[in-house]
This record gives C-alpha cells, structure tokens and sequence, in this order.
C-alpha cells in the first residue's frame, strides 16, 4: 500500500510539474507574440511616415519610444505573471507534499499504536486467563500479576500520551503551574521504573530540594518520555543515567543513554510529531513517535528548552533546561 502511494505521489509531481513547465512556456509564447506584433507595428508606422516631412525626426522618436515602453511592459508584466506562478507553484507543492508526508506519518502512527495496543492486551489476556484455569503456586501467580501490572502501567502510559498530544496540540490542555519539589518527583519516577522493570540498571544523582514551578503530571511525563526513550534504544545490560541539579537559577534535568546515538541531522526531528529516526535500531524498537514530540510541546509549555548531546563513548544525552524558584 505504501508502495502505491509513492507511486501516486510520483504521478502527481510528475503531471504537477509538466503542467508547470506548460504554463512558463506559454507564457514564454506570448511574450514572443505580442514583441513580434509590438515590432511589426513599429515598422508600420515607420512605412506610414514621409521622410521629407518636417517633424519626420521627431515622429519617429515618438515611435521608437512608444515601442520601447511597450517592450518594457510586456517584460515587467511577464516577469511579474512568472514571479507569481512559481511562488504560487512552489507553496502548492510544498503544501501537497507536506500533506502526503503527513498522511503517510499518520498511517505508521496508526499501525504502530494499534501493535502498541495489543501487545499489552494480548499479555494481560493471556495472563489472567493462566491465572483462571490453572492453579498456580504463589511465586507464579504474583510474578503474572507483575508482569500485568506492568502491561497495563505500559498501556496507560501510551493512552496518556495520545490524549494529552492531542489536547496539548487543540490548546484545550489547561496547565495547572504551582511550585512543588521537583527532585521528589524524580525521585519517585526513577523509583518506579526500578519496580516495574527490575531487569533494567538506572542510575540517579539528584540535587536535592529543586523547587520550580509548574505541573507535575506533565514534567512527570516528561521524564518518563524520555527514561522510556533511553530504555528503547540502550543495551539491557548498560544503564540508564538520570541526573538533576540546580545551576544559576535554573533546574538541568539529563538523561543518559549508550545506545547508538542520533546523527547529527536527526537532532532537531526527532521531536517533531510521529517523526522515527530511520535507522534500523529505531526500526526494530517499539514506539509511535509521540514521546520526543511531547518532551518537546511540554517543555515549551513551561518555558524551558530541551537539546541532545552525543554521549561519549556512544549514545544520546537528553538535557531539559527549566526555570527554578
């Protein structure tokens, strides 16, 4: 399917731009037509006049003038028809190709929320049905009951970042800023994730009492973003490194990774909407390319900035910047 879409769009430039090349040359054309009528009028007047009369010389400037502001705006106009037809072209095109490349972004998005759902689904299904048809000792039961939790906490997770994307997007979202502990929050989110996935390192340096203002269900979200994000594309065996301080009045949130890194050009992508680095690591990763585009729209929210560094020896460096009180 995709394949024929592609094939589509490429039918599309291609009579897009036979049709803009007609139209230039038509143009062209006229311009042609209308300076030959230009110079046999010019040669009639001409055949017209007596050189032996006495205004002769000035009749025939008065020819040569009139035929030279004529050029003159066969030329300006033409030239301004062209200016018009290529800027107009150019912002059709534009937005016809950026409205393909959405569609096309949107249906991965699509396909990758449905696999995202189901997984999760599938799981605790299966899971709860052992739980109900077998009689499992108590070792067994809890670590199902564990890995469902942890399904469920990954399901509500995804569901929360697809309603707020979007609420955030609209404008509906309403930001509840107060002043509130943010090393807690932390704290608490790091904590959670060595609960839910006990197989994972993370490491935390936390400053403590950083104290900034705004929502904590958003920065909280945040850093769970960008903890999953780092989780994705590291080594199971390597850990994930978070880290908090307070430097001149502002909190510096890091979140360190030994993946394989972003390249350069992917810096600035990677937080736009459903955007996926289109190297074969990301490919083999889950997501759906809403959590960078949040980290970002979340920051922003609140009037900080977020940037990727490259982690020595290899990896990303995600670096949140936030005003602290």
């Amino acid at each position: 399917m995709v394949s024929i879409k592609k094939q589509g769009f490429a039918f599309i430039t291609i009579v897009y731009w036979f049709l803009l090349v007609y139209i230039i040359a038509a143009l062209v054309y006229w311009f042609i037509v209308l300076e030959k009528q230009n110079d046999d009028m010019r040669a009639l007047r001409i055949d017209q006049l007596k050189q032996d009369a006495p205004d002769f010389t000035q009749r025939l400037e008065e020819i040569e003038l009139q035929h030279h502001r004529k050029t003159i705006q066969y030329i300006s106009e033409g030239a301004t028809f062209l200016l018009l037809i290529i800027v107009g072209a150019s912002f059709v095109y534009r937005a016809v190709r950026k409205q393909v490349l959405l569609s096309q972004q949107q249906q991965n998005f699509m396909m990758a929320v449905t696999h995202e759902l189901k997984t999760p689904v599938a799981i605790a299904q299966l899971n709860l049905e052992t739980l109900q048809r077998r009689k499992l000792e108590e070792l067994q039961q809890q670590k199902l009951i564990s890995c469902t939790l942890e399904e469920i906490t990954r399901l509500d997770g995804l569901t929360n970042n697809i309603l707020v994307a979007s609420q955030l997007e609209m404008g509906t979202y309403r930001l509840n800023k107060q002043p509130f502990n943010f090393t807690e929050l932390v704290n608490n989110a790091v904590n959670s994730f060595k609960q839910r996935l006990p197989g994972r390192v993370i490491e935390l340096v936390a400053e403590d009492d950083v104290i900034i203002n705004g929502e904590a269900n958003l920065l909280q979200m945040l850093l769970n973003n960008l903890v999953d994000n780092a989780f994705k594309y590291s080594p199971k065996q390597l850990p994930v490194k978070v880290r908090l301080q307070k430097s001149q009045g502002t909190a510096i949130l890091t979140v360190a990774d030994d993946g394989p890194g972003i390249e350069e050009e992917e810096k600035k992508k990677v937080f736009e909407k459903f955007y996926r680095v289109g190297n074969e690591a990301t490919r083999k990763a889950k997501g759906t390319g809403l959590g960078l585009y949040l980290c970002r729209k979340i920051v922003k929210d609140h009037s900080g900035s977020i940037v990727i560094h490259n982690n020595v020896p290899h990896g990303a460096i995600f670096t949140v910047t936030l005003k602290a009180l």
